[in-house]
């Protein structure tokens, strides 16, 4: 099993950037891929962007060309830096890591964009 905790939510405001970030309990080696996904009131959770192994991403629609996903194999952690956010981007954002057969997620972070 792998624990993650994200951090760097908040308040900005529409244009604004964040970056967020996800540390992870042991080296993620083995892990297949981590990724951000993030749940708005009402809505069903949704994936912003994965990073493999290998280094490979892929993004949503909604996200490409403002959203970068990144890693740090030495620190254990994978990165989302936010840019150009818009109200529509407020909700929680939770990160995961998929060490198939198992998933693992953290807790989430929220964050608020406002007009």
């Amino acid at each position: 099993q792998v624990q993650l905790a994200e951090s760097g939510g908040g308040l900005v405001q529409a244009g604004g950037s964040l970056r967020l970030s996800c540390a992870a309990s042991r080296s993620m080696f083995s892990i297949n891929a981590m990724g951000w996904h993030r749940q708005a009131p009402g809505k069903q959770r949704e994936l912003v962007a994965r990073i493999t192994s290998g280094g490979n991403t892929n993004y949503a629609d909604s996200v490409k060309g403002r959203f970068t996903i990144s890693r740090d194999n030495a620190k254990n952690t994978v990165y989302l830096q936010m840019n150009s956010l818009k109200p529509e981007d407020t909700a929680v954002y939770y990160c995961n890591a998929d060490f198939s057969p198992f998933t693992s997620w953290g807790q989430g972070t929220q964050v608020t964009v406002s007009s």
